[in-house]
């Protein structure tokens, strides 16, 4: 399992927030690509990039990540935001090896259904879930959708990939709620991605063994409580 550093992007500059809420940042850097460069100088296999001007209805930053993601070295997954064929085309073609779809796939499953075909193997669902249910619009609003539904459709459907982002765990460094994050990776019928609440190695573990192919994780790297560079094996897991 590989460790994914994230490249959260508001205002146009990296940041990381708590909880997800603007106002809340406590890491601002000025250039977006220059903090992906620097990861894959560190060894960072992957790279996970977020659009939350986009996914907060501001100006977007899909230039500057096609940049990233044509120039990074490593393959990337990108998300934030993402609500149209031609917003996936774009990253597509830009080289993204896998694009999160969130508010418009779990809101309008026909659309979810259409696009995951005419993309196949390129879409990866990001499932938001806060006190139990599924976070919408930048984490402002909850789905009436159940996840058990979710999973069922996802079934169905060459998505690459779950993301499942823990809010209430998310940039507090508490660590990740282990009962939650191995009863996600057991239902879920694809592959997962665990973001939220990785503060140390040992939370890394803890979605390992649950079963994640990876872990995006943000405020613990920028502030180095969790040194994957320094691993004897860099930025993997067992």
């Amino acid at each position: 399992m590989i460790v994914i550093p994230a490249v959260d992007v508001l205002d146009h500059k990296v940041v990381q927030l708590v909880g997800g809420m603007p106002g809340s940042q406590q890491i601002v850097m000025d250039d977006p690509l220059a903090v992906a460069k620097d990861w894959v100088k560190k060894g960072a296999p992957y790279l996970h990039l977020v659009d939350l001007d986009a996914a907060f209805g501001k100006e977007d930053n899909s230039d500057v990540f096609c940049q990233i993601i044509r120039e990074a070295g490593v393959p990337c997954e990108v998300g934030g935001g993402i609500r149209t064929e031609e917003q996936i085309e774009k990253y597509v073609e830009a080289g993204a090896e896998r694009i999160i779809v969130g508010t418009k796939a779990v809101t309008d499953i026909e659309w979810l259904k259409e696009m995951a075909n005419r993309f196949p193997n390129k879409l990866m669902l990001g499932l938001d879930m806060k006190d139990g249910k599924i976070a919408i619009k930048g984490w402002q609003e909850s789905a009436d959708i159940s996840l058990k539904y979710i999973f069922s459709i996802l079934d169905t459907l060459p998505i690459v990939a779950v993301l499942h982002t823990d809010i209430n765990v998310e940039g507090k460094q508490h660590g990740v709620d282990r009962d939650n994050v191995t009863k996600f990776c057991t239902d879920c019928p694809k592959m997962v991605i665990i973001s939220g609440g990785v503060t140390h190695e040992i939370d890394a573990s803890t979605a390992s063994r649950a079963g994640a192919g990876g872990v995006v994780v943000g405020m613990a790297l920028y502030k180095g409580t969790l040194r994957p560079w320094e691993w004897d094996l860099p930025w993997i897991v067992r």
